[in-house]
């Protein structure tokens, strides 16, 4: 592995944050500054983290911090598809979509936080 691109819950997660940047753009006008931005933020926030978790993996806790961040992002991105489906932005089958894909990512990070020792590039003296 050589780097966060590599992981496999960033690829689903950077594809989602896109397929959501995609969708949102159907979104009203007025949710502009509201719904649209927030999704926006926690969709990219997710896959931000995971990076951003990657390259502190040689401090195992930092790691699973970084890590327990991304899925508090996701957690609040299935929120916000809630609210879009609900406020009738989002098709229930894409919302369902969707919500799967995030909860596959929170699934991905939970193992990753229960093992972060497995992601240490070199063993620690």
């Amino acid at each position: 592995m050589q780097g966060f691109r590599d992981l496999k819950v960033y690829q689903l997660a950077y594809k989602l944050a896109m397929e959501i940047f995609h969708e949102t753009k159907k979104f009203p006008k007025d949710e502009r500054y509201s719904l649209t931005d927030q999704i926006r933020r926690s969709t990219r926030s997710v896959a931000a983290n995971i990076a951003e978790g990657f390259r502190k993996r040689q401090y195992p806790k930092m790691f699973a911090s970084k890590l327990a961040d991304a899925d508090g992002e996701s957690a609040e991105t299935q929120v916000w598809l809630d609210f879009a489906r609900d406020c009738g932005y989002l098709p229930t089958n894409r919302h369902a979509e969707l919500l799967k894909g995030y909860q596959e990512v929170g699934k991905m990070l939970g193992t990753m936080i229960s093992m972060p020792e497995r992601f240490v590039p070199y063993k620690q003296k």
